[in-house]
């Protein structure tokens, strides 16, 4: 088992231990320090984080809500490795709701959200050139859920809180399948131009190109991992 740094000094001797875990968790996944199907040891864990076993346990639980662990009777934890179908239905349920959001920020895109908008491109584009794939992961959401916010429609934007977690380990496949993190941050400046031109079908298509080029990219290369894994055990 890949093992996290140490946690520096009473890193985890706040009052929420739990969540707090449960984000040192989160990011060793999304960052990929555990791997897809790897199993995590509560003993471990506890040893490295300094906590007993009780909070590592339900922080594993809360990350199993959360779609990025699975649970096995008797044998406890481990990565959940997303097949292309899953892949697919994150996608699509994405394209949904971004789909419906540009459409009603289109029709009341004030001089406000156009402003917060380019600033947040400008922070995801400053993201790209660090090293920190978990900035680069939050900038880019922090992107989408704006628009959202703007779209005017909070039961929008908590159907997309629901699938944030899951999306961060999309987000980080398509890093690894698609393209440099510096083209996908540069993307998003076609989505502020279809909002710039408030056409409802213009917006449509760009968020559809937006999001439909990551699907496939994603769904693509996670078919042509298990084409090898196959042809490698022939």
């Amino acid at each position: 088992m890949a093992l996290l740094p140490m946690a520096p000094q009473g890193l985890i001797q706040q009052k929420n231990l739990v969540e707090q875990v449960a984000d040192f968790l989160t990011q060793g996944v999304i960052e990929q320090r555990f791997m897809p199907g790897e199993r995590l040891s509560e003993v471990q864990l506890s040893r490295d984080l300094g906590v007993s076993r009780a909070p590592v346990r339900e922080a594993a639980r809360l990350l199993e809500s959360r779609g990025l662990l699975v649970s096995r009777p008797r044998r406890g934890f481990f990565v959940k490795a997303l097949d292309a179908v899953e892949l697919q239905d994150v996608f699509d349920l994405r394209l949904c709701l971004e789909r419906h959001a540009i459409e009603r920020l289109a029709q009341r895109y004030t001089p406000e959200a156009r402003n917060a908008l380019e600033r947040q491109v400008d922070v995801l584009c400053e993201a790209a050139t660090s090293d920190s794939g978990t900035r680069r992961i939050e900038e880019d959401l922090k992107f989408h859920r704006l628009m959202l916010h703007y779209a005017g429609n909070e039961r929008l934007l908590r159907a997309f809180e629901g699938l944030a977690h899951e999306l961060r380990l999309c987000i980080t496949l398509i890093t690894r399948t698609h393209e440099a993190p510096e083209t996908i941050a540069t993307s998003h400046y076609q989505l502020l131009e279809a909002l710039a031109s408030q056409n409802g079908p213009a917006c449509r298509e760009a968020i559809d190109y937006h999001i439909g080029v990551a699907r496939d990219s994603v769904v693509r290369g996670i078919n042509d991992a298990g084409a090898q894994e196959e042809g490698g055990t022939r």
